[in-house]
Parts: C-alpha cells; sequence; structure tokens
C-alpha cells in the first residue's frame, strides 16, 4: 500500500531506510505515529515518506499524530510542512492532515521562541529540555528567608542596601485591579491593619522607602494573593492541592490578565508592589529607632 502512493504521488527517490523504519514503527504503534523526519532530507524524504505512511494508517483506520523537527530552519521547514499537509488533506480528502502535530525541538529557548514567532512558524509544539531544567539567563535562582516577626513581634533587618531592608511584621498581599480588567499594582498591609483594601474605596499605595512616589488607587477588584498551604507543627493544611491541568489554566489566567507592556521580551514595563500608608509609617519608624547613631569625633 505505502508503494502504491509512492508511485502515485513520484516520490521515489525518497530514503528507503528511512520509509522502512516508519513502516516499522507504524507497525508497532499506530496509534501514536509521530515521526522524527529531519535524519536525511527533511522536505525530499522524511516529510514525504511520513505522508505515505500516513496515507496507509488512515486507510486502516488509525490517525497518525505528526513529525517533529529537530534541526535546520525550523520557521521555513515547520511551514513548508504545514503547507505539503494542506494540499495531501485537499488532493486525496483527508481532513486528518490538518489536525497534524509539527512538534519542534532542538536547543529551545527563550529568544528561540520569540524569533519564531516574529519569522512565522507551523508548528504546534514545542519540546523543551535542557532550557526548561536550566535557565541559561538565570541559571541560580537565589532565595533567602528573611525573619519579620517573632511571637508576634516585628523584626526587620538592616543594610546598606536597600533592596535588602526588610519590610516588618507579618503582611497580607492583595492584587488591585483597575477598570480595563488589568492589575494596577500588588499591596502588602499588615495583618493588624484594620483597613484593608476594599472595592470601591480610595487607598493610598506608597513606594516602601520613598514616601514621594505614591498613588491612590480606587479598584474594582481585590484579590488576596497568598492562602496558607503549610501550618508549622500541624503540616500541610487539606484541600490545598492543586492538579497539574488546575494549575497550567491558573498560570495561564493570569498570563492573560497581564498588561501586554509587562510581557514584552525587550524593555518591559515595571510592575509595581506597593505598602500601605500605615505600614510604610511604622517601616520608617522601626528602621529608625534600630539604626544605631555614629558619633564623629
Amino acid at each position: 500500500l505505502v508503494m502504491k502512493y509512492r508511485e502515485e504521488l513520484g516520490w521515489t527517490k525518497t530514503n528507503d531506510g528511512e520509509l522502512a523504519a516508519f513502516v516499522g514503527y507504524a507497525t508497532s504503534f499506530p496509534n501514536v505515529f509521530l515521526c522524527l523526519i529531519d535524519t536525511y532530507d527533511t522536505v525530499h524524504s522524511g516529510l514525504r515518506n511520513f505522508v505515505l505512511v500516513s496515507l496507509v494508517l488512515d486507510d486502516l483506520g488509525y490517525t497518525p499524530r505528526g513529525i517533529r523537527l529537530d534541526s535546520g530552519d525550523l520557521s521555513y521547514l515547520s511551514l513548508e510542512c504545514e503547507y505539503v499537509f494542506h494540499t495531501m488533506a485537499d488532493r486525496f480528502s483527508r481532513p486528518f492532515f490538518y489536525d497534524l502535530d509539527i512538534v519542534a525541538s532542538n536547543d529551545i529557548n527563550e529568544n528561540v521562541l520569540h524569533s519564531l514567532n516574529k519569522q512565522g512558524h507551523g508548528i504546534t509544539m514545542f519540546g523543551i529540555g535542557t532550557n526548561l531544567v536550566t535557565c541559561q539567563s538565570q541559571p541560580a535562582l537565589g532565595c533567602v528567608y528573611k525573619l519579620v516577626e517573632i511571637d508576634g513581634e516585628p523584626r526587620i533587618k538592616l543594610s546598606n542596601d536597600i533592596e535588602k531592608v526588610l519590610i516588618p511584621g507579618k503582611k497580607v498581599a492583595y492584587r488591585l485591579f483597575g477598570e480595563a480588567g488589568w492589575p494596577l499594582l500588588d499591596l502588602l498591609v499588615d495583618s493588624k491593619e484594620v483597613d484593608q483594601p476594599r472595592v470601591g474605596v480610595r487607598t493610598l499605595c506608597l513606594h516602601p522607602f520613598m514616601e514621594q512616589k505614591r498613588v491612590a488607587v480606587v479598584p474594582k477588584r481585590v484579590v488576596k494573593l497568598h492562602h496558607l498551604v503549610f501550618d508549622g507543627k500541624n503540616g500541610v493544611v487539606p484541600g490545598q492541592d492543586s492538579t497539574l491541568s488546575e494549575t497550567r489554566q491558573f498560570v495561564n489566567d493570569q498570563v492573560n490578565h497581564t498588561r501586554p507592556d509587562l510581557l514584552r521580551h525587550v524593555n518591559s514595563g515595571e510592575y509595581k508592589v506597593s505598602v500601605s500608608e500605615d505600614t510604610f509609617r511604622f517601616l520608617h519608624q522601626l528602621w529608625h529607632t534600630e539604626t544605631p547613631v555614629r558619633e564623629l569625633r
């Protein structure tokens, strides 16, 4: 059957060993037939051999899954594959060709993804391995736990580097949304404050260390960001686990509700994290109290 289609399409010069391998693979795994097509010649051999075997699989009642590209010009090759699939779908009235996956791999990273999006491509799925496990731009994530409260008493860490100065006390983080539906900023409020942010109520939001940088927000929506998942000696709080699909959906929702300028690859906007007026005053009062006075003679 494969040779019949090969003759009909005039693709008699494709690599015989590759074609035999595809036939063997399809025989063993007819329900998950997805082939790497760049072993010899991507367009003139691998792609064509995949099409030949896919036509036979469809005759036998199976649906092929797609192809994988692991080298070469991924933009050009994926568009070429997409064009051939659509041509075959129309020529043989086989709609499954429209739904085939075109998977791309080969050291995919953030820059490659942005480049492909600019060039245009027919890729439906990316295989990311090394650069998912190890981020090239920041291979190590520096995280430090800082003590902000002991037995209900706020604590502060002082430093010559302003970014290392702590905001003392237990705080609640809120996300404030504007009229357009985008988040305007995140607000840190001391957990003991009476006036927590509310929808429709004017809230003064200040930069933690620069009093002149402040803004008044009348939020259309207020979302509390943190929920207790681990409770000290009591361990994990039941009912807080999420499935992989729920986590994926949550992340997608967060990205979709983020201002476009914050998602730019180059010169992205700056998202603001502010503190309430009471938290600002307490921070600077404690900072002043805990900072030793130097004596000069």
